[in-house]
């Protein structure tokens, strides 16, 4: 559900693995080009799906019969979403839904599993998360990687694991859900800060110090919300931390850089035709972080440049202006 970059590299994924696979696309034009050409031109161009792939603009088309629902759009249009789908009722009483999607949901702070049992009325066995490094435009040319699958029911995670489970791809399996899904939504925050670095011609001492300190303060997060602290040295954790700050193909790392260059979040904004998650899950983090009592200084500062215009090389001073204290 959801034909971006993501959802098309994952789509394209699961056929390799051996599935047939419907994909739902907003935009007929989009779903025509899938079932006729084999291409995604507005975000994929280069990749060709596999003939098992075929789309579909009907929501009630693609969820009718479906053993597995991954759903890829952008985090703060998943509640609307779903309810325009009339996802309640609308699957098999014993379909998996996964949640490829990596943000906190503005207003409510719930991870995107929670959105999701809240409004499909799932039980949440039954919903499952797939994070990790897993950069679409890698993914679609078969570079090898790994990913988590998260679920509260470890027989479930087995079989969605065993679903994707191809030569280039290689899944692992989880019980944390609460640790994957912040390991997945924050480090989309700690990206933009990566690329602001970048954009004002900082190098890599800077980058490594954003990636350690904002796992660290992910990690805090995750503790407090009852995350296992090993999580975030995993894939969910440090390895998509790590390929999304260090990543020219990231989004969130490439707008980081252009308000890093001076380029407001507008200019940012219109240059970019893709969602940069991070700049809305900033607001969502935050106010989870403050409501729960746990210093994020890095989301604090990127949460300013994005929403309060705060200057780039402010928030750099703030950040290095902070107390000393033990690690």
């Amino acid at each position: 559900m959801g034909a971006g970059s993501w959802g098309t590299a994952f789509a394209k994924l699961c056929a390799d693995a051996g599935r047939e696979v419907i994909i739902w696309a907003r935009r007929e034009e989009v779903a025509a080009n899938i079932r006729e050409r084999r291409r995604n031109p507005d975000y994929l161009p280069e990749a060709v799906l596999p003939e098992t792939v075929t789309a579909t603009s009907n929501p009630e088309e693609a969820l009718d019969g479906a053993d597995m629902v991954a759903i890829a759009v952008p985090s703060q249009t998943l509640r609307e979403n779903l309810t325009q789908w009339g996802t309640t009722g609308a699957i098999g009483s014993d379909a998996t839904v996964v949640s490829l999607m990596k943000g906190i949901e503005l207003g409510t702070g719930k991870r995107m599993t929670e959105v999701i049992v809240d409004v499909m009325q799932v039980d949440p066995s039954r919903v499952a998360v797939v994070t990790g490094p897993n950069l679409a435009g890698e993914l679609v040319h078969q570079h090898p990687a790994a990913a988590v699958v998260a679920c509260i029911d470890e027989d479930r995670a087995t079989v969605v694991q065993q679903a994707i489970v191809t030569r280039y791809f290689r899944p692992y399996t989880n019980d944390d859900v609460i640790g994957c899904e912040l390991g997945g939504a924050v480090k989309n925050v700690i990206a933009l800060a990566c690329g602001m670095a970048i954009g004002m011609g900082f190098g890599d001492n800077t980058k490594a110090t954003l990636i350690t300190r904002g796992l660290a303060e992910t990690a805090r997060l995750g503790v407090r919300l009852g995350a296992d602290p090993l999580t975030f040295a995993g894939l969910a954790g440090l390895g998509d931390l790590v390929g999304t700050c260090m990543s020219p193909l990231s989004r969130n790392r490439s707008f980081g850089e252009r308000l890093g260059r001076g380029e407001t979040l507008e200019q940012a904004q219109a240059a970019t035709r893709q969602v940069a998650e991070g700049v809305k899950s900033c607001l969502s983090i935050r106010d989870l972080a403050r409501d729960c009592g746990v210093e994020m200084p890095i989301t604090e500062q990127v949460e300013q440049v994005c929403h309060e215009n705060k200057p780039v090389k402010e928030a750099m001073v703030a950040l290095m202006s902070r107390d000393t204290k033990p690690e």
